[in-house]
């Protein structure tokens, strides 16, 4: 008895240690998204004062406001929520369709499909090859540019063919007796049984497509085409001289706003609309990636 108690005390000491580790790294990980909103409403006096800064001594919207009152922003956020909307409808399409054809043994050519699949995850034309065959089908300078591109993810594709191998095979010989043939089986039979796993690559290809600056970069010279990410890395590298100038105008010398201030309210404002879709989607990702990567 009392072995099994020093053993219960152990485990009790070691479970305190691991909850403290967890609580420590949740710490490390949340203070650079603190540091952000607190520095969002900081200005000149209350950052010269505190040093380092690290409470919200004041509250004070200038970055915000400043953001707000330039246009090139919401022109930015249009093309960026474009581009995530059509792009993710349309990489979500493609991946359905195709993971669902090659997830079927019976079909001719199948492990030849798969092989050229495969080899495009390790080889590619390169940056040069790419530009030239953007520029032939005439989207430079287009919101197209940003996403056919990209419009589908072979690693995504594999991990979603797995997944529809381990959709019992009865689920689609009853449909099939009922009349139906494989479209309406997809439509009506795979995809509300996969909710859960849609619903997890639907916020990937999100994430990638609401971050997309690589193409825009490469494609896009017109400012009124430009993403939400290039007017950030305006805001974060050229340090958006004209829209700080006008934000210390409207203002006392004393409070003047910081550069850095408008900076991180960018960043608040262009990761926001992520961080409320994460809270929704992540019940589903233990079970959608899991269930995805079962082997054949």
């Amino acid at each position: 008895m009392r072995k099994k108690g020093k053993g219960h005390k152990r485990a009790g000491i070691f479970d305190v240690c691991l909850y403290l580790f967890f609580v420590l790294l949740a710490l490390v990980t949340l203070y650079p998204f603190y540091y952000v909103l607190i520095m969002s409403v900081a200005n000149a006096v209350s950052t010269a004062r505190h040093v380092p800064y690290l409470l919200p001594y004041v509250v004070d919207w200038t970055g915000y406001q400043t953001i707000f009152e330039d246009a090139a922003f919401f022109r930015a956020l249009l093309v960026s929520a474009f581009v995530t909307i059509v792009g993710v409808s349309i990489n979500m399409f493609l991946s359905v369709m195709g993971a669902y054809v090659l997830s079927k043994k019976q079909l001719i050519g199948r492990n030849v499909f798969l092989s050229l699949i495969l080899f495009t995850m390790l080889f590619s034309g390169g940056m040069i090859p790419s530009y030239l065959n953007v520029k032939n089908l005439g989207m430079i300078n287009s919101v197209w540019s940003m996403i056919l591109p990209g419009a589908i993810s072979t690693y995504y594709l594999i991990i979603m063919k797995n997944y529809f191998l381990s959709i019992p095979e009865s689920l689609e010989d009853a449909a099939r007796i009922d009349g139906a043939n494989s479209f309406i089986i997809l439509i009506k039979v795979i995809i509300p049984v996969s909710m859960p796993f849609m619903a997890t690559f639907c916020l990937f290809y999100a994430v990638e497509r609401w971050n997309e600056w690589y193409n825009a970069m490469l494609y896009i010279n017109e400012k009124r085409l430009q993403p939400l990410q290039i007017y950030l890395k305006d805001v974060l590298i050229s340090m958006n001289n004209q829209l700080v100038s006008q934000a210390q105008a409207m203002l006392s010398k004393s409070q003047k706003v910081l550069s850095g201030t408008v900076q991180m309210a960018c960043i608040m404002v262009t990761m926001l609309p992520i961080l409320c879709v994460y809270p929704m989607v992540q019940k589903h990702f233990v079970k959608g990636v899991m269930v995805g990567g079962i082997k054949e």
